[in-house]
């Protein structure tokens, strides 16, 4: 098993094509046994089969984009090893970058060796034109006004005079992107069934586009039930008190939201603290009206052993003690979810502690079930 962990580590080395290993047995005398003892011991042999190295690495086309960023794009920089798949990842990588950039159309061809040079690596591409967004419509859209509906999106059009090339480059991902937050925005206000398209549209130049985004909204759903099931330590008539959505209610997938975190923090009041609520919306063949189903997953009751304070660093009993004070859980006690991250919030404005997470890791109240206990 060890053997086979060192190649599989050799391997990820990326400086091989291939890696095997051979195993022989022998015997030798033991030491000290003036030769009337013997021992067994197994020699290993890797034998590893070497990449060639990039010699150079050559950005042919680029005359929008400078050399060196392409190469912390890319990935590929002169004593790498030589690897197709590397190669092909780097490529990927620059086309990404470039459609970041609104250069949607390019094209890039990249290939091993030049003549003289077998190790060279070139990267031939063809920019295309820079794409900017010249304006947005939203079509279909009646309940919500478009001007509401383009602050929801990430994309942007030109704004005024000079600043008409400011923030309105066209990303293709960004634009794809803004199509499901479209979906979810009606998804949410109880739109269940909304649908919604795109269509772009360039001027003769081809550079500047107009996107527009096509919604088909369709019915505003109600709710009709609200089920909760997989409840067994907490009575339903309990959970349903924390509930702001009721039967008849217009869905809203904000207030859905609100009411499953009541009912996990609910339970993490009384010490089920790994809680779950999986919530379910079910059609009925009535037009407009859905069931909401929440399904629970209680997990188990946990009590606090012990807490321990862990500084790294120089230790100070006066500091331990301040940290006790600033959280209200003890010894004996259930654990309340929100006595947690009420501590957390109190540790990390307490200033005794680095909250910068680049210089140390930020301080944190972690939980840690005893090895073998069940709750």
């Amino acid at each position: 098993e060890t053997v086979l962990s060192d190649v599989g580590r050799l391997n990820d080395m990326g400086s091989f094509d291939h890696v095997t290993f051979e195993t022989e047995e022998r015997v030798t005398a033991a030491p000290g046994s003036n030769g009337n003892a013997t021992q067994k011991s197994v020699l290993v042999t890797f034998y590893v089969r070497e990449r060639a190295m990039v010699s150079k690495v050559i950005y042919h086309g680029d005359y929008r984009m400078n050399d060196r960023e392409l190469s912390g794009r890319s990935g590929i920089a002169e004593g790498d090893p030589l690897s197709e798949f590397a190669i092909e990842t780097g490529k990927r990588r620059l086309i990404d970058y470039y459609q970041e950039e609104g250069f949607n159309q390019v094209s890039i061809v990249a290939s091993i060796g030049l003549p003289g040079d077998s190790n060279a690596v070139v990267f031939r591409i063809n920019e295309g034109p820079k794409e900017r967004i010249d304006d947005i419509r939203i079509e279909g859209a009646s309940i919500v006004s478009e001007s509401r509906l383009k602050k929801v999106i990430q994309s942007r059009g030109p704004m005024m005079g000079i600043m008409s090339y400011i923030g309105n480059v066209a990303d293709m991902k960004k634009i794809d992107a803004d199509v499901n937050v479209l979906a979810s925005y009606y998804h949410n206000l109880g739109f269940l069934t909304a649908t919604v398209g795109r269509r772009i549209e360039y001027d003769p130049t081809g550079t500047w586009l107009t996107i527009v985004f096509v919604i088909n909204e369709g019915p505003r759903f109600s709710i009709g039930d609200v089920q909760i099931v997989g409840n067994e330590y907490v009575t339903e008539e309990s959970l349903r008190r924390r509930l702001e959505l009721k039967s008849n209610d217009v869905f809203s997938g904000t207030k859905m939201r609100k009411d499953i975190g009541e009912i996990v923090y609910g339970y993490g009041e009384l010490g089920f603290i790994y809680a779950e609520v999986n919530p379910k919306t079910i059609m009925r063949d009535e037009n407009g009206i859905v069931d909401l189903v929440y399904e629970i997953t209680e997990g188990d009751r946990w009590k606090v052993n012990s807490i321990r304070v862990e500084i790294d660093g120089e230790p100070h009993l006066m500091r331990e003690t301040t940290m006790l004070n600033l959280i209200e859980m003890r010894e004996g006690d259930y654990i309340d979810r929100r006595d947690l991250e009420t501590g957390r919030n109190r540790i990390e404005r307490s200033n005794l502690l680095e909250t910068n997470p680049t210089i140390a890791e930020p301080p944190d109240i972690i939980v840690k079930p005893l090895e073998g206990s069940l709750r």
